[in-house]
């Protein structure tokens, strides 16, 4: 029997724990996409309680508490920090098989070395020990970063923000200082694409104040935009994200001009109050999201697309608590159709950006992994399906995603693997990527599916842990 979570989690064979322990274990960290909040790293937020960096805004221990039978207050109220602490200690040692269990044991390791259990039984000890060790420059956010070694970080930005923090970080005069770690923002314009979500007109209002222009058309959303993404790059925008539910139509007009005709004509009566219909809201979708890709290709910034979430399922606590609070779940729309078409246009209309496709369904991945294969020049990798994604980045999920990009694309162009979180303590997710895809790659070498060619291979995973993304955003 092997020890529980010892140096060798998860690695089977002797080339797997070769591969991490000598390659993929030293690797520094490219976080390009994550959730993390500006004003904390500008701020270098030392946190108040193991509770404070753990619970604050996870709603992947929300869903899991909800599940356990956790009331609410402990989960998202107002109760104390060491009952909520409790109550995820009790909750975490029933988590047997799901990702969370190994999360929380990575994480109480790899930054307070406690390796025993969380339980009821030791958590008073671990909340002690963990508040204690909190409190020391090692464990601020710019300890974190560099414990945990970590090159850069995306965080995740509307176009309407000021960026204060960023400039700040960037100046080296936010209370940071200076970092080694890059800190840059990701334009997500989710707001000025989404026409039919609540409060759209006031979002244009807001941007077109941030950019100083009067929108009054969707050229002048477009103008509004790039303005914006001109402000980000300065500051050391690489990618850009989009949170689809699933492609918008690129609607079959007689020409552009018809199209085009068609997107201002539901934008006019968004603004006239009407409810629009499917068709309308998505060719005003599909005609921001083609230029934007353009724009990007222009700029020569990466394009990110996150699709097949379906959000805010649960209306009562939609109300209570707003968005991101646990309630989404994976969408099952048939998407290829559509995604096809939208790439096709950009690509036959000056070329697509550098692009990421991730779906939070794993039926799409043999769907996207061929798709991506149809718009590949030039560039080493230049699409790219996206690592396992929330909802599935699990082992299984992972060594998935990771098969069937061996199977059907190029494994070695990889881009590798993203937090996409809001905890500052979600860095050993890397870790347990790396030892996944180790394992993987090292199981095909003893099984002779590969040569035991140690110089290749190390290039395989350094290029997979770090080197890949890291040229891909330049």
């Amino acid at each position: 029997m092997k020890n529980f979570m010892d140096k060798d989690f998860l690695l089977e064979t002797e080339t797997a724990k070769e591969l991490f322990h000598n390659v993929a274990e030293k690797q520094p960290i490219w976080d390009y996409h994550c959730h993390l909040i500006p004003e904390q790293i500008a701020n270098n937020k030392q946190f108040a309680n193991i509770a404070d960096v753990w619970l604050g805004g996870d709603h992947y221990k929300w869903r899991q508490m909800r599940t356990f039978g956790v009331d609410e207050q402990l989960v998202t109220g107002n109760a104390d920090p060491f009952d909520k602490f409790m109550a995820w200690a009790a909750t975490v040692e029933k988590l047997i098989g799901n990702p969370l269990y190994h999360w929380t044991h990575l994480e109480l390791q790899r930054y307070f070395g406690i390796y025993e259990p969380l339980n009821p039984r030791t958590a008073k000890d671990i909340w002690n020990k963990a508040n204690d060790l909190l409190q020391g420059e090692d464990l601020s956010v710019k300890g974190i970063f560099k414990k945990m070694n970590v090159y850069a970080v995306g965080t995740t930005d509307d176009p309407a923000d000021t960026l204060e923090y960023h400039k700040a970080i960037k100046d080296g005069t936010a209370k940071i200082g200076k970092t080694d770690t890059k800190v840059v923002p990701s334009y997500r314009p989710d707001k000025a694409i989404h026409i039919d979500a609540p409060n759209f007109a006031e979002y244009i209002d807001t941007l077109g104040k941030a950019a100083n222009i009067s929108i009054s058309n969707p050229d002048d959303v477009l103008k509004a935009l790039e303005n914006r993404l001109d402000y980000f790059i300065e500051l050391g925008c690489r990618a850009t994200d989009h949170a689809l539910e699933y492609p918008p139509a690129v609607a079959a007009y007689k020409n552009r001009e018809a199209e085009k005709e068609a997107a201002f004509k539901a934008f006019d009566a968004m603004k006239a109050g009407s409810v629009l219909s499917q068709k309308e809201a998505d060719t005003y979708k599909a005609y921001i999201l083609v230029n934007l890709a353009r724009m990007y290709a222009k700029k020569n910034v990466v394009m990110q697309l996150h699709i097949a979430a379906i959000r805010n399922n649960n209306p009562f606590m939609m109300a209570k608590l707003g968005p991101d609070t646990g309630y989404d779940a994976v969408h099952d729309h048939q998407l290829s159709a559509n995604l096809a078409a939208f790439m096709g246009r950009v690509e036959e209309e000056g070329g697509l950006p550098k692009t990421v496709l991730y779906t939070l369904n794993p039926k799409d991945y043999y769907p996207l992994a061929t798709l991506m294969g149809c718009y590949q020049k030039d560039i080493r990798g230049k699409i790219q399906l996206g690592s396992a994604w929330w909802f599935c980045d699990h082992k299984d999920g992972m060594t998935e995603q990771l098969t069937v990009l061996g199977n059907l694309g190029m494994l070695s162009s990889f881009v590798g693997m993203l937090t996409d979180s809001r905890s500052f303590l979600s860095y050993p997710r890397h870790e347990y990527f790396r030892r996944i895809l180790c394992n993987l790659i090292g199981g095909w070498v003893e099984n002779g599916e590969y040569p035991n060619d140690k110089e290749a291979l190390e290039t395989i995973i350094r290029d997979i842990s770090f080197e890949n993304v890291k040229n891909y955003l330049q």
